[in-house]
């Protein structure tokens, strides 16, 4: 086995990871064997800033599933039901936010006919104002001479202090 960890060499992939597959000249090997390893690369990191880690999966190329096995299906399933779970959502946004939409349409008509209501009883109550100060104005008669009921010097003159 140390003999077949010796003819292998690293190559490089375009991503900068060694991918070590069997040298050819290693055809003393069961060519069963020799065809499995050559199939199935092993990564390895290349750059010094990798800190000796392979590249994680999520930074890989994904791979294709196959479409008929069972991971694949569970995950379609499980992608199909985020989705209709998120489209739900959104359209019950969509609806509460036209309710309140309506909800504050009517609540601003009630208040702008209120508005009206309180506006006309604004006017009468200063019509009925202005018209009681102006039957006081004329009821009421300026002194003829300098004095009134609450004059002092009026009220001095006939002895009462």
């Amino acid at each position: 086995m140390s003999k077949q960890l010796q003819q292998k060499i690293p190559n490089t992939d375009p991503n900068g990871v060694s991918v070590i597959q069997n040298h050819p000249h290693c055809s003393s090997l069961n060519p069963a064997v020799a065809a499995g390893l050559q199939q199935i690369p092993q990564l390895v990191p290349v750059s010094p800033r990798s800190g000796g880690k392979a590249t994680p999966p999520s930074k890989m190329k994904k791979t294709m599933m196959d479409k008929d096995s069972d991971e694949y299906r569970q995950r379609r399933e499980r992608n199909n039901l985020a989705v209709k779970k998120s489209r739900m959502r959104s359209k019950q946004k969509a609806q509460d936010t036209q309710q309140r939409v309506n909800e504050l349409k009517e609540e601003n008509e009630r208040l702008e006919a209120k508005i009206k209501l309180l506006s006309k009883e604004l006017s009468v109550l200063k019509d009925l104002f202005l018209e009681h100060a102006h039957n006081l104005a004329d009821n009421v008669q300026p002194p003829a001479s300098g004095g009134g009921p609450g004059d002092i010097c009026n009220n001095g003159a006939n002895g009462s202090h």
